[in-house]
């Protein structure tokens, strides 16, 4: 008997309600970007989690949001300054014996009922993008990996290196022309912060028309879910991933 191969995470809404994505694990009640935050997340209810990543000095890809390790960790400076040995030795900012995680750690806990909405932050060499998707084919989740990114050049890069991935487009506003800036750059998401859908709500429709999925970032208020479920996004990117949930719920009761 053959194996099935994996499901492809989409970003595409399934039904009612949107897909609730995990800002940076459940951050609101668990120290971002760990490990204990992703799987309080999945533990929740939520189906996928967001992170970031970003390259040492020696080119490992780890799991940290800031430029510099000073806000989150035990260290101080810049996060490209540092190799990987010596990120591994700081610790997480109020969550004791918890260190900085690479990459490949949070691939390893993914499982055929979780996804990974991957944002690539700040700028990346051909290398350090082959690093990711190399950390990507080795943990045996391949499919389940979506990587987005603010970057342009990191999107163009990605779609010499891997033009069957499927890629995201974060912005902060809205592009004139949003789907034929997501066809030039061959993105399958559009990902903007949540007031600009709140605020030009018909943009969902013509992206989801094109076949351009749309997760908005980053919205923990039912006002808010209520607008923008309503709008018709795909996926909404939350602090408070237990707290949407259990919203949804009620309102399916």
């Amino acid at each position: 008997m053959t194996t099935p191969s994996p499901t492809p995470a989409s970003l595409r809404r399934p039904g009612r309600d949107a897909i609730v994505i995990a800002h940076r694990g459940a951050s609101a009640d668990v120290p971002e970007n760990t490990l204990p935050a992703f799987d309080a997340a999945w533990r929740d209810g939520a189906r996928w989690v967001e992170a970031d990543t970003q390259p040492t000095a020696d080119g490992v890809a780890v799991i940290l949001h800031d430029d510099d390790v000073d806000r989150t960790t035990t260290g101080s400076g810049p996060v490209g300054a540092h190799t990987a040995a010596a990120l591994a030795r700081l610790q997480i900012r109020g969550l004791p014996g918890a260190r900085v995680p690479a990459l490949a750690d949070l691939l390893a806990m993914v499982r055929p009922d979780r996804a990974v909405l991957l944002e690539i932050k700040g700028v990346h060499s051909a290398a350090h993008l082959e690093h990711i998707l190399a950390a990507c084919r080795v943990s045996g989740h391949d499919e389940r990996v979506v990587l987005q990114s603010f970057e342009i050049p990191v999107l163009q890069r990605l779609g010499v290196l891997a033009p069957a991935r499927p890629l995201g487009l974060l912005v902060e506003r809205l592009d004139p022309d949003p789907v034929d800036r997501c066809r030039a750059l061959g993105v399958v998401a559009y990902n903007p912060e949540y007031p600009e859908v709140i605020d030009n709500p018909g943009v969902v429709a013509e992206l989801r028309a094109a076949g351009i999925a749309v997760a908005v970032w980053t919205s923990d208020e039912p006002a808010e879910w209520a607008a923008l479920t309503t709008a018709g996004v795909d996926a909404i990117i939350t602090n408070t991933p237990a707290e949407l949930l259990a919203w949804q719920r009620e309102r399916a009761d």
